[in-house]
């Protein structure tokens, strides 16, 4: 299964960044491939939101449901497909204070299955959610940088 990590430095303080990430409402306005994130259930540190992502390469859309685990005090987050387009995606974020800033790392295990994906197709695939998870951590690092 593959495993993409993707890491940056934020030039503002960890509870910003923290708390920027924790709005997921937020990510369809400054995240161009999320094209809807609605909030089915918030309680305490447990968010469970429906995402509608696009995959613009291939003319698709992704669903999924996911489960959202939030710790305030160690400012990590572990999350978890429920149920969706994805054999499997879950991962954890993590923000730690680095050179006056943020660091905020992401971590992703994804399985996405396609009737007769080949070999070449998954590397496509892997490099495509790798460029996305960038992608998300340049929004919220321009966002909180604002």
């Amino acid at each position: 299964m593959p495993t993409i990590t993707s890491e940056i430095i934020v030039n503002a303080d960890v509870e910003k960044v923290y708390a920027l990430a924790k709005d997921v409402e937020r990510f369809p306005d400054i995240m161009p491939d999320v094209e809807k994130v609605t909030v089915v259930e918030r309680t305490g540190s447990r968010t469970v939101t429906d995402w509608v992502g696009k995959i613009r390469q291939f003319n698709r859309t992704v669903k999924w449901t996911e489960e959202d685990h939030w710790d305030d005090a160690a400012k990590t987050c572990t999350f978890a497909q429920l149920k969706g387009d994805f054999s499997v995606y879950r991962g954890t974020w993590r923000f730690e204070p680095a050179n006056g800033g943020t660091r905020m790392t992401l971590v992703v295990e994804y399985e996405y299955d396609v009737p007769l994906i080949g070999p070449l197709i998954k590397r496509v695939v892997q490099k495509l959610v790798q460029a996305n998870c960038d992608q998300m951590l340049e929004a919220l690092k321009r966002e909180a940088e604002r």
